[in-house]
């Protein structure tokens, strides 16, 4: 396979772990009127790490890393797969929680600002940014007061649970995509999925009520959540990554808000007016103009 032909199946991969991430938020809404958040979270992770353990066991290559060879750089691995499992759990858990107290449309866009976070992030880390990266940022912010910000200067409580969300996912892009290229993509997705499942787990059993009959009731939007949400977008987003650069990689994936939108408004019946018409697309614009620079390269 060519280096362009890698390129391309990636971005298709990402593509559709975008696709399968945007519905889920109409998923997500819906389960939690059955069950809490955790709950939720707890019962679809399980789901995610059976569907793939099939997979671990009977792929031919096991080999527990490609590049890391030594002892030392194998514990770093796999210090940082137990990290991107704390990360999902976070991530997961703030935008569950934020769901709850805001649309689909709107979780779905401001999670997308990872693709923002993620560069700026990069600064941090030693990384130069070029000015369509600052442009990107004022065009976001814009977009996020259009979609979020109410009368009295307000930013509701879910849009704010839900813009936390986004930062842990930036840190998780830009982990996954040090992982990925040096590991086992179906180890490292089962450990994310695992960690996350034993987690919500503890804190659903110290917190929320959980009988079978409400999990019954949200079976559909569970059975979304886990086969595909988890066991499938997240996999796909490791496996993409091996080749796609985090940046780059973030880009497409923020277009998963668009789906967002779509499934909130087909699904949900779930209005768009013209405000949050103008934030998104605000977003969508700082998103791209964000990347121009790394997506030329």
């Amino acid at each position: 396979m060519t280096g362009q032909d890698g390129k391309a199946k990636s971005d298709m991969l990402l593509l559709l772990a975008a696709v399968i991430w945007g519905l889920a938020f109409v998923a997500q809404r819906v389960g939690m009127e059955y069950v809490g958040p955790f709950t939720f979270s707890a019962v679809r992770f399980s789901l995610g790490s059976l569907v793939l353990l099939p997979f671990l066991f009977f792929r031919k290559a096991r080999a527990f890393n490609r590049i890391a060879t030594t002892k030392k750089e194998r514990k770093k691995i796999v210090l940082l797969q137990l990290v991107l499992g704390l990360l999902v759990f976070g991530g997961v858990s703030f935008q569950q929680y934020g769901i709850v107290y805001t649309t689909a449309g709107n979780a779905g866009f401001i999670t997308g600002l990872y693709v923002i976070f993620v560069p700026v992030i990069g600064l941090f880390l030693g990384q130069r940014n070029h000015i369509t990266i600052w442009a990107g940022v004022l065009l976001a912010i814009a977009g996020l007061y259009f979609l979020s910000v109410k009368e009295g200067f307000t930013i509701n409580v879910g849009d704010s649970l839900v813009l936390i969300c986004a930062l842990i996912w930036s840190v998780h892009v830009l982990v996954v995509g040090f992982v990925a290229p040096k590991t086992d993509p179906i180890r490292t997705a089962l450990i994310q999925f695992c960690i996350c499942a034993f987690l919500s787990w503890i804190v659903a059993i110290g917190f929320e009520e959980i009988s079978l009959k409400p999990i019954l009731d949200a079976l559909w939007p569970i059975l979304y959540g886990g086969l595909m949400s988890v066991g499938i977008g997240y996999t796909l987003q490791v496996f993409a990554q091996q080749k796609a650069h985090p940046a780059y990689a973030s880009i497409i994936l923020s277009t998963e808000s668009v789906f967002a939108v779509f499934g909130g408004w087909l699904i949900l019946n779930e209005v768009v007016t013209g405000k949050i018409l103008l934030g998104c697309c605000l977003m969508l614009a700082g998103m791209i103009v964000a990347q121009i620079k790394r997506s030329t390269m």
